[in-house]
């Protein structure tokens, strides 16, 4: 199962995410440069956290005109998983990938702790092993992680069940308490947390690790494919 991570300058959580991916789940991955093109057999790709540029301007917006994005665009339409973590989610909103916007938190404060998700939909490749409305305990890094969309834009997400995860308190001021969203067709998934620093019991207090379910719904979801 070949998986594929992007780095953009200033990506930082790049590295415990191959960890996890190969280390944890044996996927075959591979880091792909943001100036590259991604391969076309490739089955799932991740857009990582971390400060890609130093957040110049806004956090993402440089990273989403990068020319990788021109080949995630095409991946997408193929139906092909796409993953984007913390700044990961924040690039595919700039891309127009996944709607909204992300904005500073309302504490205007870096915010490193663990919180809990409410998962709201259980369909897409990322939570299909997941259960409706299961609490995950996972770990939160971000500034800028406070997602907003307006009142008529939250009500087309309520309509097509593409609000994947909620905060179970609203750690950051989201609109209707919002941590992951995915776009209508499914493939693409965004969230602010980190479930790559969640999946290994030496670093996660909850014996059955349930954010590791995100990855292993991967694993279901291109074994399904084979």
């Amino acid at each position: 199962m070949k998986v594929g991570i992007i780095v953009f300058p200033g990506s930082n959580c790049d590295r415990d995410m191959f960890h996890v991916l190969t280390d944890v789940f044996q996927f075959d991955t591979s880091f792909y440069w943001h100036e590259n093109k991604l391969p076309k057999d490739i089955e799932a790709v991740i857009l990582p956290g971390g400060f890609s540029y130093g957040d110049r301007l806004r956090a993402g917006v440089i990273a989403a005109h990068s020319p990788i994005i021109t080949t995630l665009r095409q991946l997408d339409k193929k139906g092909i998983p796409i993953l984007g973590v913390c700044n990961g989610f924040q690039i595919l909103v700039e891309a127009g990938l996944l709607p909204g916007v992300l904005m500073k938190n309302t504490s205007l404060n870096f915010m490193c702790k663990w919180t809990s998700l409410i998962v709201e939909n259980n369909q897409t490749p990322f939570t299909n092993k997941l259960k409706l409305h299961q609490e995950i305990p996972i770990p939160i890094a971000n500034g800028e992680g406070r997602y907003y969309v307006d009142e008529n834009t939250l009500g087309e997400l309520k309509k097509e069940n593409q609000i994947v995860f909620r905060y179970k308190e609203n750690v950051n001021g989201s609109s209707y308490n919002i941590a992951g969203v995915c776009n209508k067709q499914r493939n693409i998934v965004g969230m602010m947390p980190h479930p790559e620093r969640a999946a290994e019991k030496s670093i996660n207090p909850i014996d059955n690790r349930p954010a590791s379910l995100i990855f292993e719904s991967l694993i279901n979801t291109l074994e399904v494919k084979i």
